[in-house]
């Protein structure tokens, strides 16, 4: 008799560590509002994912910036020339104005998946992980939507956007 009750009881103490599809079990973490964001997104991050040429052109354009969201240490070791440093993992309200003060600015985005030919500081992701597709979403859920993404696979060695840091030949 006593075992059927404490059987009976379990699922109402497993409850509020499970939490309900209504009221996540942490207000801080909102995985449907994310699967949300994924959908609304994809249109846009597909017609704004440029070329070689069409991202230099936009970035040489007034008001434009580069955003690099790499590791700090990645990007001091190499970065697109000009390009400002704000890590993916210090992305928050603040941090971001900080960086970014206007959220109607055209930010151009790259990322590790964009390069080959520095396979340390440009380390593949997998492709269904690549920081861009992060970086263009969480811009967007932040209000920056005016976001353009490095579309090709270039090589460190051939292409013609610059770099610079600690481990360019200068």
């Amino acid at each position: 008799m006593k075992l059927h009750s404490i059987l009976a009881l379990g699922p109402v103490f497993l409850f509020p560590i499970m939490g309900s599809a209504a009221e996540p079990p942490n207000p801080k973490i909102d995985q449907a509002r994310f699967v949300a964001l994924v959908q609304e997104t994809a249109a846009q991050r597909q017609e704004h994912r440029v070329s070689e040429d069409r991202f230099l052109a936009m970035a040489s354009e007034p008001g434009t910036i580069i955003l690099d969201a790499r590791s700090k240490d990645k990007y001091d070791n190499i970065h697109i020339k000009d390009a400002l440093h704000l890590a993916f993992t210090d992305f928050t309200d603040d941090a971001l104005a900080k960086v970014i003060p206007d959220k109607n600015t055209r930010i151009l985005i790259y990322c590790n998946n964009n390069f080959l030919g520095e396979p340390v500081n440009f380390a593949s992701k997998r492709e269904e992980v690549a920081l861009n597709s992060q970086t263009f979403i969480n811009l967007h859920a932040y209000g920056y939507t005016n976001v353009f993404e490095l579309g090709p696979l270039l090589s460190v060695q051939t292409t013609r956007i610059p770099f610079e840091g600690k481990s360019v030949n200068k």
